[in-house]
């Protein structure tokens, strides 16, 4: 193995553990008190630049333009219906794209499909009234994020191959 090669490594593997540890304090963070505050995102965001920068400098445009577009994607979400998304996570998935890259578009999928399951379950529960209950998005963006970081190298050429069969 390069020297390039194992600082590659060294690099993601520093990259997946710097964003674990952001998620958990996120998560724990909104679960608790539904808000996802700047003073975890911004450093977290700021070290993953860093790290990338580093470690994987000819990746860094690309991750920041991953950035750009998860976090406008759900800032569009976010202006659309003020009351259904919170800021937090349109900073919380740009800071995704930082780590991510492309990958983040997995992530996120993979995180807006849990959390739907979750609202189809409570309207199946409770009926029409669930459908004003508030859930925090940040656990579900890391459980997007953890399978990502696991199966994304297997997930992302299976998708791809699947949409490219049926023609889009």
């Amino acid at each position: 193995m390069t020297t390039v090669a194992i600082a590659q490594d060294a690099g993601r593997l520093a990259l997946g553990l710097a964003l674990c540890v952001l998620l958990a304090a996120v998560t724990v963070t909104d679960l608790e008190r539904r808000v996802i505050p700047n003073a975890f995102v911004l450093p977290g965001a700021v070290a993953g630049i860093a790290i990338v920068a580093s470690t994987e400098p000819d990746l860094l445009l690309q991750n920041l333009l991953a950035a750009v577009i998860a976090g406008a994607g759900l800032l569009a979400v976010a202006l659309v219906d003020p009351g259904g998304m919170g800021m937090g996570d349109v900073k919380l998935a740009a800071t995704m794209g930082i780590y991510l890259g492309p990958a983040v578009a997995l992530a996120l999928l993979i995180g807006f499909v849990c959390a739907a399951g979750l609202g189809v379950a409570l309207i199946a529960r409770d009926g029409a009234a669930a459908r004003k209950r508030g859930i925090p998005l940040a656990p579900f963006l890391a459980v997007g994020v953890v399978v990502t970081l696991w199966f994304g190298d297997g997930i992302l050429p299976w998708y791809s191959r699947g949409i490219l069969a049926t023609g889009g």
